[in-house]
């Protein structure tokens, strides 16, 4: 469960490795985000030659959070760290990789892609 100014690890390989959430998306007041949901960002730490820069202001879609995940079958996940995808205008991820588990969450919400792209779907 994350929020605005909550801070995530990036989980590709476009050049970031720290983002800072600033907006959810998905409803006018809306507070929390938590797997699958896309939300704005802005990268605060960056690799000097990657795809986006420091300050750029990207979308994401969360892949992994430290709070547990509640499923149908009564199961809970949780992850050790906040993770997150970046992807374009069109949901498509802009890395060619992404590094570690993803929650199933992910793909059940229509990012078939980045669940491919997984080296391991929980």
């Amino acid at each position: 469960m994350l929020q605005q100014e909550s801070q995530l690890k990036v989980a590709d390989n476009t050049g970031a490795k720290k983002v800072k959430c600033f907006k959810i998306l998905g409803g006018t007041r809306r507070r929390y985000a938590s797997v699958g949901d896309v939300i704005i960002c802005s990268v605060r730490e960056a690799e000097p030659n990657g795809m986006v820069k420091k300050g750029e202001v990207v979308r994401a879609v969360i892949v992994r959070t430290k709070r547990y995940i509640k499923r149908k079958d009564g199961s809970w996940l949780r992850f050790d760290s906040n993770s997150c995808v970046l992807i374009d205008e069109k949901g498509n991820p802009k890395g060619t990789r992404v590094s570690g588990p993803v929650a199933r969450e992910v793909r059940d919400r229509g990012y078939l892609k980045i669940s491919s792209l997984a080296p391991e779907v929980i």
